[in-house]
């Protein structure tokens, strides 16, 4: 099949997988395949990393993902950076007279706007506590995550083509030869991660039913005068939403009226400064635009992530709006998803039907987030049964049952993937147990493979996995707490299988055979 924007020339070159798009989902997926040896191409069309304001922070699951990789130190340098400058805002605002504090209030997150505060959070909740160290870092914006990735990608000899636009494709029984605007490359795979007006997913046909946009939103950074007559955090108005925070210049706006006539012309300081006006009916006059962006609620998802040798991850898969930076973490979890199960694909031990699991896992996952995003909409609409309703989850939200449901859900601690299993552990993120050694789980994952973990010392449950040690390592630890006898964890952190032990018995490896082949495929059949 030839799909074709434009026709691609030069010599022709070789790769197992090209990825089209070089922000966060692109990136991790890259990083993911390059672990487990696949060689990698990226195309991304600007030149270096995109600075643009976007989302500000990171959930449990991406957090986990990038600590089982050893990029939490670098992750924890990020937010600490970011917390002096939350501490910066706040003392600006504490000097002009303004809130009255001067450190930062614990916060849970957000809701349509509505702020859940932790001083209200059940912090005893055992869902909050199962990430080990990956639970202290979230504040964690795009741009810094898309710099730390594009440093991982090039240790692990990604090619990454910047300034190189995909514009076309063929697709054969065995290949993809794909079209850019600096020659054709032959590739086994290409994966689609090139955001919300995706070229590989209009190219490939793929369907992308959904609802259509109804607001404006605008988010910046920005130099102004009378910023002092703002309030910080989110505010609903008659007239929409304004966000002032939490680092100094920070605005984001919402306007009910439809989306923006051309979303790709430049967002001028004009504009920002009508929109933020109206939102907020504060007379500040912005001076200089550092960094900005439209957004839309647009929200689409394609029902299969995967045609043929073509597939799709992050915002090419699904858009909605960004409330709570879903879209970011979304991504992530795709690349994760994806990544172990085209390297199995590429190097032939996957299992039949593996890589179509990246559909039926995912596709659930990114429903559910357009769904929460479109309820978020429905509460800040400005109009009287709107308001109403947002009244009563306004006044849920000052519970601790509501805001540890509504903190669990943004978090993404409750993420799970209906997997075939009765024990409580089976399809959720491993736990980060603690071993006495003094080493964590998450420590022996960041060679991207799988891991079948024996805390019971029971030698028949490591005989199970005999004839996958080219894909799968077995690890006889003991932890520090309370655990399972078994554990098998496939390489994207989601336990497969686990198995709790009487007193005084060993583990039973019942459903562990099931397990491994499912996937791990047949022993012995592993690339050399």
């Amino acid at each position: 099949m030839r799909t074709d924007a434009t026709a691609g020339t030069g010599p022709g070159t070789e790769a197992e997988v090209v990825v089209a798009g070089g922000g966060p989902a692109g990136l991790m997926l890259a990083c993911e395949l390059a672990l487990a040896g696949v060689d990698v191409t990226v195309l991304e069309r600007l030149t270096e990393v995109d600075t643009t304001i976007k989302a500000g922070a990171i959930n449990t699951p991406t957090t986990e993902s990038l600590y089982r990789r050893g990029l939490l130190p670098a992750l924890e340098e990020v937010q600490r950076e970011g917390l002096e400058r939350f501490a910066s805002f706040l003392r600006q605002r504490a000097a002009a007279g303004v809130d009255g504090v001067a450190r930062a209030p614990r916060f849970a997150g957000h809701f349509a706007g509505i702020m859940l505060h932790g001083d209200l959070l059940d912090a005893e909740d055992p869902d909050f506590h199962a990430a080990g160290p990956a639970d202290d870092v979230g504040f964690v914006p795009q741009a810094a995550l898309e710099h730390l990735l594009a440093e991982r990608a090039a240790e692990l000899g990604v090619t990454m083509r910047r300034g190189v636009e995909l514009t076309g494709f063929d697709t054969a029984a065995d290949h993809v030869t794909v079209h850019t605007t600096d020659g054709v490359l032959r590739a086994g795979w290409l994966v689609g991660c090139d955001g919300g007006r995706s070229t590989v997913r209009r190219l490939a046909g793929f369907p992308f039913p959904g609802t259509a946009p109804e607001i404006t939103g605008r988010q910046a950074l920005v130099e102004m005068t009378g910023g002092e007559g703002l309030k910080a955090g989110w505010n609903s108005t008659d007239t929409g939403i304004y966000v002032h925070g939490p680092v100094p210049g920070r605005i984001l706006t919402v306007e009910f009226d439809g989306p923006p006539a051309d979303r790709g012309a430049p967002v001028t300081a004009e504009e920002l400064q009508a929109s933020l006006r109206h939102t907020s009916g504060v007379d500040v006059t912005v001076t200089k635009v550092l960094s900005a962006t439209r957004f839309t609620d647009n929200a689409r998802q394609v029902p299969d992530y995967r045609r043929g040798r073509v597939l799709l991850a992050g915002d090419a898969a699904h858009v909605h709006a960004p409330f709570g930076g879903q879209g970011l973490n979304l991504g992530i979890g795709d690349a994760v998803n994806l990544g172990w199960k085209l390297a199995a694909t590429i190097r032939g031990w996957a299992p039949e039907g593996l890589l179509d699991t990246y559909t039926t896992e995912r596709h659930p996952l990114g429903a559910w987030v357009l769904d929460w995003t479109r309820a978020q909409v429905a509460l800040m609409r400005p109009e009287s049964h709107a308001r109403a309703l947002r009244a009563l989850v306004t006044e849920l939200a000052r519970t601790v049952d509501a805001t540890t449901f509504f903190a669990k859900q943004i978090s993404g601690v409750l993420h799970r993937i209906d997997l075939p299993g009765d024990h409580p552990l089976i399809g959720r993120s491993a736990p980060d147990l603690l071993f006495s050694d003094g080493t964590r789980l998450g420590d022996r994952l960041c060679d991207g493979g799988g891991l079948l973990l024996d805390l019971a010392d029971d030698a028949a449950l490591r005989a199970r996995a005999a004839g996958y040690t080219d894909r799968l390592r077995v690890l006889t630890a003991r932890a520090t707490g309370p655990a399972p006898a078994g554990l098998l964890v496939r390489p994207d952190g989601c336990t497969a299988w686990a198995v709790d032990a009487p007193p005084g018995a060993s583990a039973s490896p019942d459903g562990l055979d099931d397990a491994l082949r499912r996937w791990f495929g047949t022993p012995g059949d592993g690339a050399a």
